[in-house]
């Protein structure tokens, strides 16, 4: 890293910034904080952790963060700094006021960890008041951003729906039985399709891809011909369906010799010590939101594309629809024959 740094060219004099979470946790943004604090320390910058997000942002919630103030926080999950969602930040009232809590501190520049909601935002903050710096960072478990390949907290909360779904197997495996388990993703089927296809599951329900009980049946009865004794399908809670109770619902009468489960794995994926993968990807992004703000870049979010660091709009970020990858969708397609 020291190469890289050594690189940076600045291009203003940027002393004092601030940084939040903001929307749904994930984990990892404990690790995107601490090396936001650390990196932007190193360059001789004041941090100050705006607590609560937005909210906090309008009612001064602010305080200074040190280098011991991020201690002991890389392997936590949730988020030191808390989040919530404001409604009076919605209103070009709340956020005027959050643009004086912001400059009765001196802060000249934000680093927003979140999603689409926290773009949003900091877009319309930046176009009010362009004075003060944006750039935005990753963090939710959907991966459904555009303008990065993998968002903070995707990986880990793959990983703990896949521990679930292996548990989930043993069961469906001693009891022939056919198991029905959601997965998290409303409008992003990306969480269905990467534990699909590292669980081995027997079908993939994603909210991207038009999906049928009678194609899921016809799967099934598949299955049963090679004599496959039980059955696990992922559905994305945004599935067309209507979830995996209503699935399961429809594909039980089909099958009434099966016992039909249905298992929702719900807010577990969104918690726990993130993954090493996670805590990676968060501090190189926290890294380059600091960098981002250090040569003058706003209204942008820093992603990882490639293994490079590439910085998007945050109109892109938002508007733009990120496609589930084609070759793991034909890879799950052929894997579940």
């Amino acid at each position: 890293m020291s190469k890289e740094i050594k690189k940076t060219k600045e291009t203003n004099e940027i002393k004092r910034i601030g940084v939040f979470t903001s929307g749904g946790d994930a984990p990892g943004m404990n690790a995107a904080v601490r090396a936001v604090v650390r990196y932007a320390t190193y360059k001789g910058l004041h941090v100050y952790g705006i607590n609560r997000g937005y909210e906090g942002m309008i009612d001064g919630d602010i305080e200074r963060l040190e280098t011991k103030s991020v201690r002991n926080i890389i392997h936590r999950g949730g988020t030191i700094l808390k989040t919530a969602r404001s409604k009076e930040f919605m209103t070009k009232e709340g956020r005027k006021q959050a643009y004086e809590s912001l400059k009765s501190y001196d802060i000249e520049g934000c680093i927003a960890i979140g999603g689409n909601g926290t773009f949003t935002g900091g877009k319309v903050f930046c176009q009010e008041f362009p004075d003060m710096k944006f750039i935005g960072v990753p963090g939710t478990i959907d991966n459904d951003i555009f303008g990065t390949d993998y968002t903070i907290g995707f990986d880990t909360a793959v990983n703990t729906a896949i521990e679930a779904v292996d548990r989930i197997r043993d069961t469906a495996d001693a009891h022939s039985r056919l198991f029905f388990i959601e997965v998290m993703g409303r409008h992003s089927g990306a969480i269905a399709l990467y534990t699909g296809i590292g669980s081995g599951a027997s079908g993939i329900l994603l909210p991207e891809i038009s999906s049928d009980s009678e194609s899921l049946i016809k799967l099934l009865k598949k299955g049963i011909k090679r004599k496959k004794l039980f059955s696990l399908v992922v559905v994305a809670e945004g599935d067309e369906t209507g979830g995996a109770m209503a699935i399961a619902e429809k594909v039980r009468k089909e099958f009434p010799h099966f016992e039909t489960k249905v298992a929702i794995i719900g807010h577990l994926q969104r918690g726990g010590s993130p993954s090493a993968q996670d805590r990676i990807l968060a501090t190189r992004l926290g890294y380059g939101a600091v960098e981002g703000l250090l040569k003058g870049k706003t209204n942008v979010m820093v992603g990882s594309i490639n293994n490079r660091l590439e910085y998007a709009s945050f109109d892109d970020a938002i508007t733009k629809k990120k496609p589930l990858n084609q070759d793991l969708l034909e890879l799950a397609e052929i894997l579940a024959l």
